[in-house]
C-alpha cells in the first residue's frame, strides 16, 4: 500500500465535513427511517440472505474513502467503480435492495436522502430484523461524486487476512482491537463461499495440509461442502445459527468452527482473544460493543464535496444521461 494511501486513510477521520446527527430528516423527510425499515423488512422476508448483505455495505463503504455510497456506483467509460474490486466482485449482492429503497424515499421527499445514509440506516435494520440490536443512527451524509477500484483493492482486507494485519488496518481509522473483534462478530450472519477457505482446507502457507486451527469434525463438514476441484462458488453458514445475529460466532471461534482465516485467527492471536472469549460469554456486551462500533465506523467522512443522488448507481449529471437515453 503507498504511501499517499496510508495518509489518506489517517485524514478520512479529521476532514472536515458538515456535522453528522440524529434525526437529521425529522423535517424534511420524517418517515425516512420508517420507510428503509419497511421495505428491508420485506427484502429480508423475500429472501432472508439480503440481511446480512445490505448490513456488510457499511463495512465496504466507510472503509474506502469514508461512508459516501462510492462502492454504489456502476462503472462508467472514464470510472472503474468499487463492485468489481477484489473484496466485492462475486461477493457483495443485494444492490438491489438499495435500488427499492432509493425508489421508495424519492416518491416520498425527492433529492433529500442520501444513498450514503441509506446504507447507515439499511446496516441498522438489517441487523436489528435479525434479532440483533438497533440503535440510534447519525445522518446528513453526501453521496460522493466518484468511486475507485483501485482504492478498494489498496484498502479492503482479503478473507486470508490475519488478526494481526486486521489490528493494523483498523487502527489506521483509529477503530480499537476492541472494534475489531465486535465489528467482526458482523459475520454472525450470512454465508461465505468456498473460494475463500480453500487455502485453508487444503495448502495452508503452501504446506499441503490444512491450517490446524480448524475443529477436524468442521474440517471434515467443509471438505464435503468444499472439495478440490469443486465449485468454489459454493456457500457455507459464517456461523451456526446463520439468519440470527448473536453470539454464537464468538462460540463457534472459541470451538475452531470460524469459517475465514481472519475469523478464526481472532481467536489464535493473543490481543484479540479475550475479547472473542468474553462476547462469546456475554452477548450483551457483544451487543454493546457491536453498536458502538458501527457508529464509530458511520462516522468515517472524506470531507470532499458531494451531492444527493437521484439514482444511487450513477451520479446525478449521469442519471440525466440514462433517463435521456431510456
Amino acid at each position: 500500500m503507498s504511501f499517499s494511501i496510508l495518509f489518506f486513510l489517517l485524514l478520512i477521520t479529521m476532514a472536515t465535513a458538515d456535522p453528522l446527527r440524529p434525526r437529521y430528516y425529522s423535517e424534511t423527510c420524517p418517515e425516512a427511517e420508517s420507510i428503509v425499515g419497511d421495505v428491508i423488512m420485506k427484502a429480508m422476508i423475500r429472501e432472508p440472505r439480503s440481511g446480512a448483505s445490505v448490513m456488510r455495505f457499511q463495512f465496504h463503504d466507510c472503509f474506502v474513502n469514508g461512508c459516501d455510497a462510492s462502492m454504489l456506483l456502476d462503472d462508467t467509460p472514464t470510472m472503474l467503480g468499487e463492485k468489481l474490486s477484489l473484496s466485492n466482485i462475486n461477493s457483495l449482492r443485494s444492490y438491489e435492495v438499495i435500488d427499492e429503497v432509493k425508489e421508495a424515499l424519492e416518491k416520498a421527499c425527492p433529492g433529500t436522502v442520501s444513498c450514503a445514509d441509506i446504507i447507515i440506516m439499511a446496516s441498522r435494520d438489517a441487523v436489528a430484523l435479525s434479532g440483533g440490536p438497533s440503535w440510534e443512527v447519525k445522518l446528513g451524509r453526501k453521496d460522493s461524486l466518484t468511486a475507485s477500484q483501485k482504492d478498494a483493492d489498496d484498502i479492503m482486507p482479503s478473507p486470508r487476512a490475519n488478526a494481526s494485519f486486521l489490528v493494523d488496518l483498523f487502527a489506521k481509522f483509529d477503530l480499537s482491537i476492541k472494534d475489531l473483534v465486535a465489528l467482526s462478530g458482523s459475520h454472525s450472519i450470512g454465508q461465505g463461499r468456498c473460494f475463500s477457505i480453500m487455502f485453508r482446507l487444503y495448502n495452508q502457507s503452501g504446506s499441503g495440509k490444512p491450517d490446524p486451527a480448524i475443529e477436524p469434525k468442521f474440517r471434515e463438514k467443509l471438505n464435503r461442502l468444499c472439495p478440490i476441484g469443486g465449485d468454489e462458488n459454493v456457500t457455507v453458514d459464517l456461523d451456526a445459527t446463520p439468519q440470527a445475529f448473536d453470539n454464537q460466532y464468538f462460540k463457534d471461534l472459541v470451538a475452531g468452527r470460524g469459517f475465514l482465516n481472519s475469523d478464526e485467527t481472532l481467536y489464535t492471536y493473543p490481543w484479540t482473544r479475550p475479547y472473542v472469549k468474553l462476547y462469546g460469554k456475554d452477548q450483551d456486551k457483544f451487543f454493546k460493543a457491536f453498536v458502538e462500533g458501527m457508529i464509530k465506523l458511520g462516522d468515517l467522512q472524506s470531507g470532499k464535496p458531494g451531492e444527493i443522488r437521484t439514482n444511487c448507481r450513477v451520479v446525478n449529471s449521469r442519471a440525466v444521461d440514462v433517463l435521456l437515453e431510456s
